[in-house]
């Protein structure tokens, strides 16, 4: 007599291993499958791509940063803060400079920084509707990436010409308007991540909409916003173009910012150029001092946004 039990489990078991086998053999991730071969094949290729232009571009960079290093660390002294710039032949330092550059990127930022912020506000909490606001944005967006050169030549036609000397005051109102566009676009982007729950939520307590802001969506952005006003800060620590047609230089110790005044970006052009050794020093050490503040102002604001 047959088990009729048994057969039938051998029968269910043979045909779950053939569906096992059938399901492997038409599964799309199978080597024998054509198409994922093609596509692991250009996975491949493109990761290779990619690898490859990232180690491209981090080569540079630390080799940039090797060379600013070497040639910049043998004239990086007390004297380099403590002493203004020298004349040919004589030793000095950069203490004029430094403080010019801080004090026009303070000015220019303290200026730039309230309008980016309040332009950026009413994009993304005023701007839902009507056409000023993508106007507005796509002005911004133009404006961010407008070659520095121009806007030093806008400010010297506004205001270097009108006035017919150079200033500090110029060179700030130049910076002013590089920081803009970029706080501009950050304040928009992180007042625009925050839920519109919390609004809702505010406006329901019978919270008026200007303390809403202030009180929530400020808040609530804040790290992503002085994530912006640093970034601000970082790119018009270098910048060269601008300077050159409204502050110019100058080789003493100046706090008038209605006359010329001293900065690193134009001190490093002047005595890269020139044909004397203890200048050129001198031009290595403030570029290895911009490029250190810069790396560190970075690493501090991607810390911030972290958080």
């Amino acid at each position: 007599m047959v088990d009729k039990t048994g057969l039938a489990a051998n029968n269910t078991s043979l045909s779950t291993s053939d569906g096992g086998h059938n399901a492997v053999a038409n599964s799309a991730i199978h080597t024998g499958n054509p198409v994922y071969r093609r596509r692991s094949g250009l996975n491949k290729v493109m990761m290779s791509l990619s690898i490859v232009t990232i180690v491209f571009g981090l080569f540079w960079l630390f080799w940039i940063i090797l060379t600013l290093i070497t040639k910049g660390a043998s004239a990086l002294s007390w004297t380099l803060f403590t002493e203004i710039t020298p004349g040919p032949g004589a030793s000095g330092g950069l203490q004029n400079a430094i403080l010019g550059s801080l004090l026009m990127s303070a000015v220019g930022t303290a200026i730039g920084t309230p309008i980016g912020i309040l332009a950026g506000t009413y994009l993304a909490e005023y701007g839902q509707r009507g056409w000023l606001a993508p106007m507005t944005r796509f002005l911004n967006d133009v404006l961010l990436s407008a070659p520095s050169i121009v806007i030093g030549l806008f400010i010297y036609a506004l205001v270097v010409a009108q006035q017919g000397h150079y200033s500090g005051w110029a060179g700030s109102l130049a910076l002013a308007v590089l920081v803009i566009p970029v706080v501009v676009r950050t304040t928009d982007n992180m007042l625009g991540l925050i839920p519109n729950g919390l609004r809702e939520a505010a406006v329901a307590l019978g919270c008026p909409k200007w303390r809403m802001i202030t009180m929530i969506c400020y808040r609530s952005a804040r790290a992503g916003i002085i994530t912006g006003v640093l970034l601000a800060i970082a790119r018009i620590l270098g910048e060269t173009a601008p300077l050159l047609f409204t502050a110019l230089s100058n080789q003493f110790m100046s706090w008038n910012m209605n006359a010329p005044m001293a900065n690193l970006p134009v001190v490093i052009f002047q005595y890269a150029a020139s044909p004397f050794k203890d200048w050129n020093e001198l031009a290595w050490a403030g570029a290895t001092l911009i490029t250190l503040f810069v790396l560190g102002i970075n690493v501090l604001a991607r810390n911030m946004f972290k958080k």
